[in-house]
């Protein structure tokens, strides 16, 4: 089965096509006004405008029913990320209304946060694990942290999963080991600032590079 390789955060003509030319699965883009990467719906529509055979997906924080009617309407995205503190039953109330699958993202930093990954079974499409932002960061993802990657022997869901935090060309190599690991729901990787030269600005060089490194 083909590693599925979702780069997020994109917002120009040229790190789109990048990543389709590349073989990448999945392309992100954050509906969060706090981030350097954020776009908006119209924006989005006309990037994708010619995409085809890719996952889109809009990444939203703790967005309200208004936000999130405007995304869709206007982005029509093939999946929706919460990558917020939305709770389960926000969450199923999301798919049930939308009819899109879901990726939820969890912020993890010990093994009690992994443990919680099992209780989205069944509600959600793919769990996306995340590592718990620094202290005082104003962006619930994309600020370039790992967290402990020995932590996923632990991790328990029948639900597929994406690692992503701090994912870049130094360590790749160990994330797509994690991934091949048929012992875990790992299908896939999630990367932002790994393939950035500054926050906010894609590097196609870098995104050429890891997609390569994932083939």
């Amino acid at each position: 089965m083909k590693t599925q390789i979702k780069i997020c955060g994109l917002s120009t003509p040229e790190s789109v096509t990048s990543v389709v030319a590349g073989g990448g699965t999945h392309l992100g883009f954050i509906f969060f006004p706090k981030s350097p990467r954020h776009v908006s719906a119209q924006q989005v529509r006309d990037l994708i405008s010619d995409v085809k055979g890719l996952e889109t997906v809009a990444v939203t924080v703790n967005a309200d029913d208004a936000y999130l009617d405007e995304i869709v309407g206007v982005m029509q995205p093939s999946m929706l990320q919460l990558h917020g503190g939305e709770s389960l039953e926000r969450v199923s109330e999301v798919k049930s209304k939308y009819g899109l699958p879901i990726i939820k993202a969890l912020a993890v930093r010990d093994a009690g946060d992994l443990d919680k990954a099992k209780t989205y079974d069944g509600a959600v499409d793919l769990l996306l694990l995340d590592a718990k932002p620094p202290k005082g960061a104003d962006l619930p993802g994309g600020n370039g942290v790992t967290f402990d990657w020995s932590l996923l022997e632990g991790l328990q869901t029948k639900t597929p999963v994406f690692l992503s935090g701090g994912i870049d060309l130094s360590n790749i190599d160990e994330a797509m080991g994690r991934v091949r690991d048929s012992s875990n729901s790992i299908v896939g990787l999630d990367l932002s600032s790994g393939v950035e030269s500054a926050p906010g600005a894609k590097d196609i060089s870098k995104i050429e590079a890891i997609l390569a490194a994932c083939v």
